[in-house]
């Protein structure tokens, strides 16, 4: 988590550490601080305080900030409550840092070193500064090198030394930090998103490499010193695609991107309707070779994956498991080398993710990354990856991240069932033409959303809701549920309609909203069985259900008609009106979407 910042250059650096970190506030906003190196190294002045970058904002209005050098930081609280003194910028004597990830050997850090009772903070990233000051001695490159040769756990550091006024450093390991030249100066940022205003391109710093910063550009070396010439990567969106453009929060913005975001994707893998992925050089064989598959994933991500599991047990008739990242290590997975494994994730950060992911290959198997986030850790370990290509995610409940997530593996499945036989070739165009209607389905979903802002109304003040489906629709049910905790703060489980009599129906009272999901003609006598033993137990009753579905006969229900799309399909258009649904509720409870309580986009620490 935590959302890093660095420039050095010709500008005012406080409206660009500002700016940015207002970019990166969705990977923490507990607290936020800047530190500004004057040109002479005389001095350099720290601000930072608890709460959000708003706070910050103020807290450095009025102030002549003319420095053109500087380094900022938004945090998630890990180490350390929340408070002024644990916000980042740390100093301790020449050294300046920000950090994010985990020092696991902190405790041992500070009495090594004769750091204890000397710290403003209960934090480790101000250990790890008093270990680099420690290892200071006029030289930065050594310090760095002897400094994180004693840390254990995972760290994106940047760092500012006193005697080295208007140039920055940086180091990591797992974390993530990007960088790029601009035409007055470098910049570097834990996102991409935050940068993009000030470059067409930028290249991942590699691990355990040290980034030097000055106003002349960049410079990337080992730790033995040797130069090595960074690789850098295409901005591939819309610099409005990081902003608000004109909505009210994030969230909302990104759902409305929702389909015109797959329908590039759609189009962009896809060559006369049949399913290529030669442009991102995935080969065939990677999905041929395999006699199953094992999708690792968390969050929302997981979800995604249930709903491709679902699609490839049916059409590929292969074993498929979906395995929840945090845990698969531990669980004695069995994997080889005939397994696939598919490891998800927005950012590509995931720390558990990546590390499954490392798992499973130590074990010879095959491995595929779902990912946004170009030369992210995950892409970078995987060896093949497809893009979902859905630019920069805000808002931390995922959104148009997940539903294109979605629809690549919709993708997916129709090529390995084509390259594997499964399908016929005019089979394989008739899915993905089907596939192709699902973006303006979800077009109607959005146009649709006052009658769901009026539902969202009339559960707002439930204290526990309930979400139920059958098939996919209990996949969808999961996300749709995460996403009101999420955003809303509302108790909302939900329950594979099957399950009820085996114990949830006990939860059932007078008035408890429950929230039904029908779009599976195949399941539809059952749904409507399980929605009316709710209903008799005098449950409030939202039906969400295909158009061609909906249940003319039954009465007292609120209703929202989902367009029609093939039952495979469903997924998506039923996503976009629940991601609605928590939304309105959120909003209207007068909550900030876009930032949930104790909740960060990013997870880069386990």
């Amino acid at each position: 988590m935590c959302g890093i910042i660095g420039y050095t250059g010709k500008k005012s650096v406080k409206d660009v550490l500002l700016n940015g970190l207002e970019l990166l506030e969705y990977r923490g906003y507990d607290s936020a601080g800047i530190a500004l190196s004057d040109p002479d190294g005389t001095k350099t002045e720290i601000y930072k305080c608890a709460g959000r970058v708003a706070d910050l904002r103020k807290l450095c209005e009025g102030r002549k900030l003319t420095q053109t050098c500087g380094i900022g930081h938004t945090r998630w609280a890990t180490h350390g409550g929340v408070c002024d003194a644990n916000a980042h910028p740390h100093r301790v004597g020449k050294v300046t840092l920000v950090h994010n990830g985990i020092i696991e050997n902190y405790e041992e850090l500070a009495a090594e070193y004769g750091l204890l009772g000397k710290l403003r903070s209960q934090t480790d990233s101000e250990i790890a500064a008093g270990v680099f000051d420690h290892f200071y001695a006029g030289d930065p490159y050594d310090c760095i090198k002897k400094a994180v040769g004693k840390l254990k756990g995972t760290f994106a550091f940047v760092l500012m030394f006193a005697d080295f006024p208007e140039r920055i450093y940086s180091i990591r390991n797992v974390s993530p930090i990007v960088a790029a030249k601009t035409e007055d100066g470098a910049i570097l940022a834990s996102d991409v998103t935050a940068i993009g205003k000030y470059t067409g391109q930028y290249f991942v710093v590699p691990e355990y490499h040290v980034l030097t910063m000055t106003k002349d550009g960049i410079t990337l070396t080992d730790l033995d010193g040797n130069k090595k010439e960074p690789e850098y990567l295409e901005i591939d969106f819309e610099l409005n695609m990081s902003e608000k453009d004109g909505f009210p929060f994030y969230m909302e913005k990104e759902m409305a991107e929702q389909p015109r975001v797959i329908a590039r994707m759609l189009e962009e893998k896809t060559t006369e309707d049949l399913p290529d992925f030669s442009g991102e050089q995935v080969p065939d064989s990677l999905l041929t070779s395999c006699e199953s598959v094992c999708i690792i994933a968390c969050g929302s991500a997981m979800h995604a994956g249930l709903a491709g599991q679902f699609l490839m047990k049916k059409f590929l008739h292969i074993p498929v498991s979906v395995e929840m990242a945090s845990e698969y290590m531990y669980t004695d997975p069995v994997v080889d080398e005939k397994t696939l494994v598919i490891a998800v994730s927005q950012s590509g950060e995931t720390i558990d993710t990546l590390e499954a992911l490392k798992y499973a290959k130590q074990k010879g198997a095959g491995s595929l990354a779902v990912i946004n986030v170009k030369g992210s850790s995950i892409a970078r370990e995987s060896d093949a990856v497809l893009y979902t290509n859905a630019g920069p995610e805000i808002a931390v409940a995922s959104t148009k991240a997940y539903t294109s997530q979605l629809a690549l593996f919709a993708l997916l499945v129709a090529r390995m069932a084509y390259v594997r036989g499964d399908f016929t070739e005019t089979e394989t165009r008739d899915f993905v033409r089907e596939l192709k209607r699902v973006p303006d389905a979800m077009e109607k979903v959005l146009a649709g959303k006052e009658k769901i802002h009026h539902i969202a109304g009339r559960i707002i003040s439930a204290k526990d809701i309930f979400m139920i489906g059958r098939g996919l629709d209990y996949f969808i049910a999961m996300e749709g549920s995460l996403k009101l905790k999420e955003v809303s703060y509302i108790h909302s489980e939900a329950y594979a309609s099957g399950e009820l009599k085996h114990g949830p129906l006990a939860l059932i009272t007078e008035h408890t909203p429950v929230v039904a999901v029908a779009t599976q003609k195949q399941l539809l006598s059952k749904e409507v069985s399980n929605i009316r033993e709710v209903r008799s137990r005098g449950a409030d009753v939202v039906l969400f259900a295909k158009e061609q579905l909906m249940p003319e006969e039954e009465e007292g229900y609120l209703t929202f008609e989902l367009p029609d799309v093939r039952d495979e399909f469903m997924c998506l258009p039923a996503a976009a009106a629940l991601q609605l649904l928590a939304y309105y509720v959120s909003s209207d409870k007068g909550y900030d979407v876009d930032k949930p309580r104790n909740l960060a986009k990013v997870v880069t620490v386990e």
